[in-house]
């Protein structure tokens, strides 16, 4: 049985209904791949307290846990592990965004998401936020 990682992730939504992806930064696993921002959660942290450190470490950005609504969740088994990663949509947020951990960032429209070459565990989120927006 392959280990359990919880991660937490999150669709920023700007005002033209544009999602915010990262690519990840070289010397990582699957670098160079397209993610939406978050990170692993630190044991006695709830999903929400995660994402928020995470978005200000890796975006510069504060969120109010008021501003992130859960809207999906990825179950993906990798070789090595098995990720659960919750999905969380936030619209309204305080800074700018900035690129501190990735190599880039982009602002993309959701039928373009498949553009973008992501880990094997975020495809299945796309259609879910195609849909939404």
């Amino acid at each position: 049985m392959s280990r359990v990682v919880l991660v937490v992730a999150c669709a920023l939504v700007d005002a033209d209904g544009r999602v915010l992806i990262a690519q990840r930064p070289s010397g990582k696993d699957m670098e160079g791949l397209w993610e939406f921002p978050g990170g692993k959660m630190e044991p006695g942290e709830r999903p929400e307290e995660s994402l928020i450190r995470e978005l200000a470490e890796e975006l510069s950005i504060t969120v109010k846990e008021a501003c992130l609504a859960p809207l999906t969740f990825a179950s993906h088994s990798y070789s090595n592990f098995h990720l659960l990663m919750p999905l969380y949509i936030c619209r309204r947020w305080e800074g700018t965004v900035t690129a501190r951990e990735h190599k880039a960032l982009k602002w993309v429209r959701p039928k373009d998401l498949r553009d973008y070459p992501m880990p094997p565990a975020d495809l299945p989120l796309i259609p879910v936020l195609r849909d939404l927006l």
